[in-house]
């Protein structure tokens, strides 16, 4: 009787701490802990924000949303192959981070590499679910890059789909502009 007490109490404590018990990862701890950086990316404001992030990856050298967000910096600021090493920095140490793949993806289209920026905007696309028009629209500009222009125009129009105003003009330019689009 008394095993059976314990046993159920113990089944009971593991079903709280699983179920009821807030079990944060790391990127949303992290998240959370850079929330100011964040903030500064939203707002455009790349060099302070670059400044927070380079401060978080020396004092978190193991947090790929510091590497991340620290390589969205470098990409905004034109510092391609430095974005380049950090975001696959943060790719090494968490792969699920669709932002990191899709900002991969533009470092390595700017540097003219099509198929590997093709793999990257794949991979955003697939932990985005299909639902983020800016990685469609980037992985039809890189299909057209490599004349796969039957799957690039049936990105656009997903992406435009999704309402992508940036993928309407791009269905409006050869070799797409013979085609009417609504």
């Amino acid at each position: 009787m008394e095993v059976a007490l314990i046993g159920l109490f113990f089944i009971l404590y593991l079903f709280i701490r699983y179920f009821l018990i807030d079990h944060d990862t790391a990127a949303d701890k992290d998240r959370l802990r850079f929330s100011e950086g964040i903030r500064l990316i939203q707002f455009h404001r790349y060099d302070e924000a670059f400044r927070f992030f380079d401060q978080a990856v020396a004092q978190f050298p193991k947090s790929s949303l510091a590497f991340a967000y620290r390589g969205k910096c470098h990409l905004r600021n034109q510092n391609i192959h430095s974005a380049l090493y950090d975001l696959t920095q943060a790719l090494s140490l968490d792969n699920t981070i669709p932002d990191s793949y899709l900002d991969r993806g533009i470092a390595l289209y700017q540097l003219k590499d099509y198929a590997e920026a093709f793999k990257e905007f794949d991979k955003a696309v697939w932990y985005f679910r299909g639902q983020q028009a800016d990685a469609i629209r980037w992985r039809a500009l890189s299909r057209m890059q490599l004349e796969q222009f039957k799957m690039a125009e049936q990105d656009l129009i997903r992406a435009l789909e999704l309402g992508d105003e940036n993928s309407a003009y791009l269905l409006k330019q050869p070799p797409f502009s013979n085609v009417i689009y609504s």
